[in-house]
């Protein structure tokens, strides 16, 4: 279907019994230019965990994402100008939802499958696993192991085209949860910016508890020994006593490091006079960087993952926007971050990349973060937000 500006193709509907498989369409068959680059193409994938899942390759203009529906419209990795933006888990599979427990490994099953730039963490939890108030949370919630309804691709036959790629994924549990997520990506050819835009509806009759951590990950090239973030906020304080350990070089990166085990930084973020907060890891040559931006109305805290550990184990980087930091829920609580989502009620949750290829895009994002923290001091703690072991 199309109107006079946007053509749509409707991928998948369980609603309206639709389901387009593998396939391919380009530019011409959304009634754009020749000199647009547009392209999209679905794949199922087959064999070993990673049978039924499948993925979609989503290129515009100098860009190309791989999301995965079958794993809650979750981003595998995005490439701009031969730049890979993503890591290399000891994961490789794109592994379907069947094959995850999550409760396997005390909890942690969730990690069976963890591979992507970028994981949705949540909702009705997030953050590690445990008990709390008499209910057992595996680590980062359901929806990552929850496939779409519906997959639908808007592209606007207008300058500067730009295409949306909008999911729909439903987090239901009889009693429990009746949360709708509409998810929305959206690029344009001219443009080195991903805009996720998700809304979340709580369809239940009654107030629930809510939880979201943008799970972004970050490995080679960008990451690197002499690799930096640079942050807009206004305190920093270790995660635990381990990570207090290396409160002095949170923001620098090293080499590959054996026997690294994750260090985990909280920070308080400094919003600009938009309402939104920055986060940019700059490569060691200054020449690529990935800066994730976030509404701090909705998200008001960002973790940073550092592990750093050898590369077959995962040498990556965590940039993860959140409502809340990544300790069990039952931690959480006294630090005000569990929101209430009313009945009915929705939450919008924004969050950009920039897939920054050249020095200019670098030092211009690092330049406003540096104008936006003028003036704010970020304060540094030495003791962890939450000591667990007193708890």
């Amino acid at each position: 279907m199309a109107n006079n500006t946007t053509a749509t193709l409707t991928i998948l509907s369980q609603r309206e019994g639709i389901d387009l498989g593998d396939f391919q369409r380009d530019a011409k068959d959304f009634g754009l230019p020749e000199n647009v680059t547009l392209r999209i193409e679905q794949v199922t994938l087959f064999g070993g965990k990673q049978h039924g899942s499948r993925l979609i390759l989503l290129t515009v203009g100098a860009t190309t994402l791989r999301v995965i529906p079958t794993r809650g419209m979750g981003i595998l990795d995005a490439i701009r100008g031969g730049v890979r933006f993503g890591w290399d888990s000891p994961v490789k599979e794109v592994v379907h939802p069947s094959f995850i427990n999550q409760e396997a490994s005390g909890g942690c099953g969730w990690l069976d499958g963890f591979n992507e730039m970028m994981v949705r963490c949540g909702y009705q939890w997030s953050g590690h696993p445990g008990e709390d108030r008499g209910e057992f949370l595996t680590l980062h919630g359901r929806i990552q192991n929850t496939p779409a309804d519906e997959i639908v691709l808007e592209v606007d036959q207008q300058p500067p085209y730009a295409v949306r790629l909008r999911g729909r994924v439903d987090e239901k549990r009889f009693k429990f949860t009746n949360f709708e997520l509409q998810t929305s990506l959206t690029l344009t050819p001219s443009s080195p910016y991903i805009e996720v835009q998700d809304t979340l509806t709580n369809l239940s009759s009654y107030d629930n508890t809510c939880q979201a951590i943008y799970h972004n990950n970050f490995g080679e090239p960008i990451l690197g020994q002499g690799a930096r973030l640079h942050v807009t906020g206004k305190k920093v304080a270790p995660f635990n006593d381990y990570a207090a350990a290396g409160l002095d070089s949170w923001a620098q990166m090293p080499a590959p490091t054996p026997n690294f085990d994750e260090m985990v930084f909280n920070i308080e973020s400094l919003a600009d006079e938009q309402g939104m907060a920055y986060a940019l890891l700059e490569s060691s040559s200054q020449a690529e960087g990935i800066e994730v931006a976030y509404q701090v109305a909705s998200l008001p805290v960002l973790t940073i993952w550092k592990n750093v550990d050898t590369e077959e184990q995962g040498y990556v980087v965590g940039i993860e926007p959140g409502t809340s930091y990544a300790y069990n829920r039952r931690h959480q609580w006294d630090l005000g971050l569990v929101p209430t989502i009313k009945a009915k009620e929705s939450k919008q949750f924004y969050v950009r990349f920039g897939l920054f290829t050249t020095e200019e895009e670098v030092q211009a994002s690092k330049q406003y973060i540096a104008n936006v923290q003028d003036g704010t001091p970020l304060i540094v703690e030495s003791a962890p937000t939450v000591r667990i072991n007193e708890q």
